[in-house]
């Protein structure tokens, strides 16, 4: 997935069309690593979103939406200050680099015009927002502190000079012809995909080694009019963006044929930009929200484990009981051949048939008749454990199954639904409670993810317990389709509707089985009835409910649908 310089080309080209004139109407910093600017032009809001996240570093516009904090960030309150209300004068790219230059016209403290600009620096781990006043080039703030023993080569503190990353021995290919190429190129030296990357501003290996793979070893003319054909593409700004799947996903702006499988294509750089980014962020934002939470986890589930060892341990003991009393018994009918002090006997063992000879071991320091009286005391001890155990049994059984499926949970939540499965945690005794203040308005109630059939039949997916609980015992209908993946951990589903269609049920199935622990599975179990047959027991963990008169499909999620089936 790479976001190179072809890529920062064409969406600063696009963007430049989009909201080019606009102002800045609002700014959030929802992360420490995003920022998201709505700026207002030819009429519209557009959702402007700039990120340095070490693995997902991208500008783009984006249709999704964030929370934010109650306190917003410094940085966010520097920009608010230094560029609200300011027109967007100008962006453009520093030659073929990820590097992204937004000029504001503003006014200053005392009311004069002033321009400031913002530098976005799309590189990996070491990306950056930096804002900087245009006529001195003097830096107000930026997003990632950076201290002087982590960049020897410049300073980026507020007050510093604004210095550009360091110049590397390249040529811009928008400067340059095939033949300039070609000189620098060895073609004895062979990886010539590795020769293009380090020779050219802005192309990175998956550009390079789709030039090899037009070229398919030809000549060095041939490898010098595939470079002018995707070069004169970049210069024109004719891009054909889209995403590419053959077991994992790909994007860029040109035209891809070294990949063989599915070509998703796009209008815009920005939407396909914000289509492939949108998922995987989210769930990297969900894994920092939920990184304690899955380690509290994964703590109880160890626990639970090993208790149910010893347990099961304990009750493979009482399997044994029978035993002792038997020692116990045959121990009182032979005291007549046990002296104090003896460690052991050997007595006739009248439950054999056989009549054979057994050994029992003996503590020395009782008397045969305390022996005997020990064999007793341990196979009742024994017997009556074994009934305790099995219930304790069950107990650990059920609070691994609750577990497991908050892990679940985790695995498809959104941000808003970690703070419920927190919040669960808490009301079930696992966590703290947090002292909050007292509010007159009652909390509102859990909300379950919305999703249409093809027909339009509203479909709700509970995608954490409080909304499970709340959809099915509250929410739902009697009448209303309920759906579940058969023993296996997952959301709960409700059609809303009576009688669905066997289209309809099939696409609830396959959102159950997608919210569920078998979302990479096929032919996956979907249990469905009507919600008069679902019961929550009582004084059962939130979430949990048996069923009867259920009827099983089967069906294979795919997550194209789950996208294709959301509700915008």
């Amino acid at each position: 997935m790479p976001f190179d310089g072809i890529v920062t080309k064409a969406v600063t080209h696009e963007l430049s069309e989009n909201i080019i004139p606009g102002r800045v109407s609002k700014i959030y910093q929802p992360t420490a690593s995003e920022l998201v600017m709505t700026i207002r032009s030819h009429g519209k809001n557009h959702a402007l979103l700039l990120s340095i996240h070490p693995t997902y570093a991208r500008m783009h516009l984006t249709h999704d939406s964030f929370i934010n904090p109650k306190e917003p960030p410094m940085f966010c309150m520097v920009l608010r200050k230094h560029l609200g209300g300011a027109a967007v004068q100008s962006i453009e790219q520093d030659g073929m680099e990820r590097i992204i230059i937004i000029t504001f016209q503003t006014r200053n403290e005392i009311g004069d015009e002033s321009e400031k600009q913002l530098i976005i620096e799309l590189m990996g781990k070491h990306s950056n927002i930096i804002l900087i006043n245009k006529d001195n080039e003097k830096i107000i703030d930026r997003m990632k502190h950076i201290s002087l023993s982590q960049n020897r080569y410049r300073t980026v503190l507020p007050g510093s000079e604004y210095i550009r990353p360091p110049e590397q021995d390249k040529l811009n290919p928008l400067d340059i012809t095939g033949e300039d190429l070609l000189r620098r190129l060895d073609f004895n030296a062979g990886k010539i995909d590795q020769q293009i990357v380090h020779n050219l501003t802005g192309f990175s290996p998956f550009i390079a080694k789709e030039i090899v793979h037009r070229a398919n070893l030809g000549s060095t003319k041939v490898y010098q009019e595939k470079f002018e054909e995707l070069n004169n593409s970049i210069k024109l700004n004719e891009f054909e963006p889209a995403i590419y799947r053959n077991g994992r996903e790909d994007f860029h702006v040109l035209n891809i044929s070294s990949i063989d499988g599915m070509q998703i294509p796009f209008d815009s750089v920005n939407d396909m930009l914000d289509a492939f980014y949108s998922g995987k962020a989210e769930r990297d934002r969900v894994k920092q929200q939920a990184k304690d939470l899955s380690r509290f986890i994964k703590t109880e589930v160890s626990k639970n484990e090993r208790k149910l060892k010893k347990h099961q341990q304990t009750l493979q003991k009482a399997a044994n009981a029978s035993h002792y009393q038997k020692y116990g018994e045959l121990l009182t009918a032979h005291l007549h051949l046990v002296k104090q002090g003896d460690s052991k006997v050997k007595v006739i063992d009248y439950y054999d048939p056989d009549q054979k000879e057994i050994e029992i071991e003996l503590n020395p320091n009782r008397t045969p008749s305390e022996n005997a009286q020990r064999f007793f005391k341990t196979y009742q001890k024994l017997k009556n454990s074994k009934v305790m155990v099995e219930k304790e049994i069950d107990k650990t059984q059920e609070e691994i199954n609750y577990f497991e499926q908050l892990h679940q949970q985790i695995e498809v939540a959104s941000v808003e639904d970690i703070e419920e499965i927190r919040e669960e945690l808490r009301e079930e005794g696992y966590l703290k409670k947090q002292r909050t203040k007292k509010h007159k308005n009652k909390s509102k109630n859990p909300a379950p993810e919305e999703f249409s059939a093809s027909d339009g039949t509203v479909i709700l997916v509970g995608k954490n317990n409080k909304q499970n609980e709340y959809l099915t015992t509250k929410l739902a209908h009697r009448d209303e389709i309920w759906l579940h993946t058969k023993d296996i951990p997952g959301s709960h589903v409700v059609i809303r509707s009576q009688d669905p269609d066997e289209e309809t049920l099939l696409e609830a199935a396959q959102l159950a089985a997608y919210f569920s622990k078998s979302q990479n599975s096929s032919a996956v179990p979907v249990d469905y009835t009507k919600i008069r047959h679902v019961k929550k027991p009582n004084g059962a963990k939130p979430g949990y409910v048996t069923y009867d008169n259920q009827k099983t499909i089967y069906v294979t999620p795919s997550v194209d649908f789950v996208a294709e089936r959301r509700k915008k």
